[in-house]
């Protein structure tokens, strides 16, 4: 609370003390045994300001001790304080009112804190849970697979990846907010993650007639394997998911002064314009999407955006109607962090 914002609160105060002045000079120079004289009128408004000029300065700080209890700084998380010494009745109604609200505030934090938690928890045993069934369903279906038709065995199959890629999608993003547990930062040869992830989808390369290329030489990148094959399978997933049959998915690797870079470039339908800036938010589907054939979630993408970023990579978009889509991750280098760190303190 500054000085000045107190003023414009003792505003009618003030001009209750000028209107009192003006009105005291004016009964003086009615009263006729009075001698009116300018000079005296001066010194009464000079000292009645003298004391109003005391009396402001005096309750302003005050005041000022007791809201102070209310000043917080915003880029430090600090318990919400209580408040105390009321000096008013006035300031004692704030005061009881404002602490009541502090202490259903917490109860009904903690209480959303604790339900949280125990969600977490319960899609954490969820998802380990299903992975059994889930398992088992496809060993049967690899002893069924002379019984039945290859076009009903690659359904069944699809169906069951597709089960397993959601199941992996909702434990990630329950692993969202305790990301800084489960993540191990260490140099991985990126090619090496890219295959990988490629033959836990070839079934789909493969069903799709979808050429694939790995174009670029190999580079060591500082990330966690595990996130990265996560996001990478987003990627690649989706590309399949949007390119037809007889298309081609492209990875490639390059290098240049800001870092390494993954791209994944597919030859699909592309991504509408004005779908392009909004394809990572949450839930979002696009009209891409709301196809009958893709029924896409919306997560994958806003899953493989939040984890790149937690993982200091940086994820990029570009994409054609007709042409195609392409998936740019930025691995930088250290050197970036150390000046985007220094950048940051220059400007703190």
């Amino acid at each position: 609370m500054t000085f000045f914002n107190y003023l414009k609160d003792q505003f009618r105060l003030i001009l209750l003390w000028l209107g009192f002045n003006c009105l005291t000079g004016f009964i003086l120079w009615l009263t006729p045994e009075v001698k009116f004289n300018f000079a005296s009128l001066f010194y009464i408004f000079l000292l009645g300001m003298i004391l109003l000029a005391i009396f402001l300065g005096l309750d302003y700080q005050q005041r000022k001790r007791w809201w102070q209890q209310l000043e917080l700084d915003s880029d430090q998380y600090v318990e919400t304080p209580s408040l105390s010494n009321a000096r008013t009745y006035e300031e004692e109604l704030y005061q009881e009112y404002f602490n009541e609200m502090h202490r259903e505030h917490f109860l009904l934090l903690n209480n959303v804190k604790q339900q949280s938690e125990e969600q977490k928890d319960y899609i954490d045993s969820w998802v380990h849970e299903i992975k059994v069934p889930l398992a088992s369903l496809t060993l049967i279906s690899e002893t069924i697979e002379d019984d039945i038709s290859e076009k009903r065995y690659n359904q069944l199959r699809n169906n069951l990846n597709r089960m397993d890629d959601y199941v992996e999608q909702v434990l990630y993003y329950s692993r969202l907010d305790s990301f800084s547990k489960d993540y191990l930062i260490n140099s991985y040869s990126l090619k090496r993650i890219v295959q990988q992830t490629i033959r836990d989808s070839k079934e789909y390369f493969i069903q799709k007639n979808i050429r694939f290329s790995l174009v670029g030489e190999d580079y060591a990148v500082l990330t966690d394997e595990k996130w990265l094959h996560f996001i990478l399978n987003q990627l690649i997933s989706n590309g399949i998911k949007y390119t037809e049959s007889g298309g081609s998915i492209t990875i490639s690797f390059s290098k240049n002064e800001r870092g390494t870079w993954l791209n994944v470039a597919d030859t699909g339908i592309g991504i509408p314009t004005e779908d392009l800036q909004r394809i990572f938010d949450k839930g979002f589907t696009g009209n891409n999407g709301r196809n009958e054939e893709t029924n896409s979630t919306g997560l994958g993408l806003y899953l493989a955006k939040s984890l790149s970023e937690k993982l200091g990579h940086h994820l990029y978009v570009e994409s054609q109607v007709g042409k195609g889509t392409s998936f740019q991750l930025l691995f930088p280098h250290l050197n970036y962090y150390a000046e985007t760190d220094e950048n940051f303190m220059l400007h703190d």
